[in-house]
């Protein structure tokens, strides 16, 4: 499986449990000048931007453990470019959170974190 298609199953499986939670899934995959953010939902009135990481096992570390420092803050600057990109958010709170998935070698969900507000948007 490529990375992108490896991706991509993460956050299928990202967006079926979120929206088996009650999220409304707003957006995927949506691009701005910074980068792209994966998932963007509604959890009540509360606007998430998701950052999905995929792994298949842990020999290269935990899936949640893939965002560095510099990816953090091209989130918080791709959050701000969603808000100011769709006027009808910019009232509403918002933050990042990351769901971490770890699939076996069938494709199938091994492990599932999802971490809220992982990282600070002020």
């Amino acid at each position: 499986m490529t990375r992108r298609r490896l991706g991509d199953a993460g956050e299928r499986h990202a967006a079926r449990v979120l929206a088996a939670r009650g999220w409304r899934i707003l957006d995927r995959q949506w691009r701005g000048e910074a980068g792209e953010i994966d998932l963007v939902a509604l959890d009540g009135d509360v606007l998430v931007l998701v950052e999905v990481k995929t792994r298949r096992g842990d020999r290269f570390g935990a899936a949640e453990e893939a965002v560095s420092p510099a990816k953090a803050a091209r989130l918080l600057a791709l959050g701000e470019e969603y808000v100011a990109a769709h006027p009808e958010h910019s009232e509403r709170v918002w933050r990042i959170d990351l769901v971490a998935i770890t699939l076996d070698a069938r494709g199938a969900v091994e492990r599932l974190t999802h971490l809220p507000d992982a990282y600070y948007t002020g």
